[in-house]
């Protein structure tokens, strides 16, 4: 009817204003000092000092660091571990993958090879070959100086190496022949030094290969 007030049933009403205020309360900001928001659990972490504290809820500075959870009786029923940042993460990362290449060459190593001597056998074979590629080199760095020399002989009839003033010019043909045996005798020398460096990584990767094959059948067998 109008101008009547329309009835409410109190308990519902009641109810209601309840549910109202508790979602507020779960809305409002907490002020805690920089700590975070508690989830019912106790917490174990150490500060910047060094020491060991306890709380509720973790300060906002350590929420990266690791900390432990605890249960009423002070049990530890849990760990966070810190998060890393980039560089400790790659770190890691690199860890892992170089972990996983030895775990990997272990395998290769006991699947290859029945015995040391399989594997001096092959290490031989391939210091032969590049004792080879070697003394090629070796030889025609000789053939290249060889020329290089005669060039030189030759370019000392022309300017500007001649002493006598009326010494005809350099032809072209002269110079690109020396600037091109000067530059390959260079890259050869280069070359014969990387073989060289190989030479040694070889017998090193190969010397490693045995003393690791020694291990691992001496752990197999124990």
């Amino acid at each position: 009817m109008r101008g009547m007030r329309r009835a409410f049933d109190l308990p519902i009403l009641a109810a209601a204003l309840l549910a109202v205020v508790a979602a507020q309360a779960a809305d409002k900001p907490r002020r805690s000092g920089g700590k975070s928001k508690s989830d019912g659990q106790t917490y174990k972490w150490v500060d910047e000092k060094g020491e060991l504290q306890y709380g509720d809820a973790v300060p906002s500075e350590y929420s990266q660091s690791e900390r432990v959870i605890l249960n009423k009786q002070g049990v530890e029923v849990g760990r966070v571990d810190s998060r890393k940042n980039a560089q400790q993460a790659a770190e890691q990362a690199r860890a892992q993958q170089e972990a996983e290449r030895k775990r990997q060459h272990d395998q290769f190593l006991l699947t290859t090879y029945t015995s040391t001597r399989d594997i001096e056998r092959l290490r031989d074979e391939r210091l032969e070959q590049i004792d080879g590629q070697i003394r090629a080199a070796q030889a025609y760095i000789e053939t290249l100086d060889g020329r290089l020399v005669a060039l030189q002989d030759r370019a000392t009839r022309y300017k500007p190496y001649a002493t006598r003033a009326e010494a005809p010019r350099m032809p072209d043909d002269l110079v690109e022949d020396l600037v091109r045996t000067a530059s390959e005798t260079r890259d050869q020398r280069r070359s014969l030094d990387t073989r060289r460096k190989d030479q040694l990584a070889v017998r090193a990767q190969f010397d490693a290969d045995i003393a690791r094959f020694k291990e691992l059948v001496a752990r197999r067998r124990s």
